[in-house]
């Protein structure tokens, strides 16, 4: 669905970030507002106990980003193709300007040193096709960027998409994406159609993410329930957050974080509202009969073992209630470019108070402990 500046709907369109054409001009006076307002209260007031030291310069930054997508030609093609069968116009300008080139430019110009390669909510990206399409569209993207990764040594990295919700398929291209392209981990959308990842018909994926000690890295989408909810309100604002929530939970209630302790599962934007409903969902999930065999030592030891990225998220609000939460090893630098870019995640991180370790830490330090292979 595309909005105007003024909040007005002008036509339905199924890509994720449809909306995005106008969402940048209308975030960006919000943002500014937002930082003046902030910087006015205080730090102190804001961040919890002990995050608070001398503001690190933001100069000579050595950033991993671990939410930074990327767009093969072939993919744009398809995508293009189903926005002209559908009377959607074109693809964003982000999407439709994105090469290799362009996005080298922007993380030279911002200091980073490696970018770790996903596509932008993986449901969209199929465009109605059957299995063997999905296959063939999740099979291209992941040696894309394999590519990307050969070409230009020690800047990229790769979770590696799955054509979900295709199970067999999902168990080749997890075997062809660790064993030959070397990916990092596994990139899938917080929720498939009407599922969601704690469904039992995922069970077999899971189980051999687990064996494989995999990272899997999830990324928000409206799902088929609740993307139109209310008209005048666009998706993206409410239910890609509110979406990572539901993944979170699926995770949870459903036994799959406690059963498969090996995965590292790491979710979008600070967690959606993961940090805010912590206490709530602690406190009556006392009332679920099986809370005893899905958190057998606790909610909070589910949860703060979650890795979460601060894309979007780099507000002292959003930062202060993550970091009051979670440990800051769990906690890691990412953009969502080209939606975003780099720079206004890099400086908001900045502003928010952190120490020169923190800032280090969320910039560099636990990516290089998630992913060892970055430290060289």
């Amino acid at each position: 669905m595309v909005w105007d500046v003024s909040g007005t709907r002008t036509h339905i369109c199924s890509d994720p970030y449809c909306a995005d054409r106008v969402h940048g001009a209308r975030v960006d006076a919000g943002r500014r507002r937002l930082l003046t307002a902030l910087a006015a209260a205080g730090a102190s007031t804001l961040l919890p106990a002990g995050a608070l030291f001398a503001q690190a310069p933001a100069v000579q930054r050595k950033l991993i980003d671990v939410h930074h997508h990327y767009y093969p030609p072939e993919l744009k093609t398809v995508w293009q193709d189903y926005l002209t069968a559908h009377n959607q116009g074109r693809q964003l300008p982000p999407v439709e300007q994105w090469t290799p080139a362009r996005t080298l430019e922007e993380m030279d110009k911002n200091g980073v040193s490696t970018a770790i390669l996903s596509l932008a909510s993986v449901p969209g990206v199929w465009f109605g096709k059957d299995a063997a399409g999905m296959r063939q569209l999740s099979r291209m993207c992941n040696e894309y960027a394999a590519g990307m990764m050969r070409d230009h040594p020690g800047r990229f990295g790769l979770w590696a998409s799955l054509p979900m919700p295709d199970i067999d398929g999902s168990l080749k291209e997890i075997a062809y994406a660790f064993d030959t392209l070397k990916a990092d981990g596994i990139n899938l959308s917080t929720s498939f159609g009407d599922k969601w990842p704690g469904d039992p018909m995922f069970k077999p994926v899971f189980e051999e993410l687990n064996r494989r000690k995999a990272i899997v890295y999830f990324h928000p989408y409206a799902p088929n329930c609740c993307g139109s909810l209310m008209s005048y309100v666009p998706e993206f604002l409410i239910e890609y957050p509110y979406d990572t929530g539901r993944t979170v939970l699926s995770l949870l209630m459903s036994g799959t974080l406690t059963r498969l302790h090996d995965i590292r599962w790491m979710v979008s934007h600070a967690g959606g509202p993961v940090p805010m409903l912590a206490g709530r969902i602690n406190d009556l999930t006392k009332f679920s009969k099986n809370r005893a065999e899905f958190a057998p030592n606790g909610v909070d030891a589910e949860l703060q073992r979650l890795y979460y990225e601060t894309a979007n998220s780099a507000y002292k609000p959003t930062m202060a209630a993550l970091l009051s939460y979670v440990p800051l090893s769990q906690v890691l630098f990412g953009t969502d470019f080209p939606y975003l870019s780099v720079g206004q995640n890099a400086e908001g991180l900045d502003k928010i108070g952190l120490s020169a370790d923190q800032l280090a830490a969320i910039q560099r330090g636990n990516a290089m402990a998630l992913v060892p292979r970055l430290k060289a």
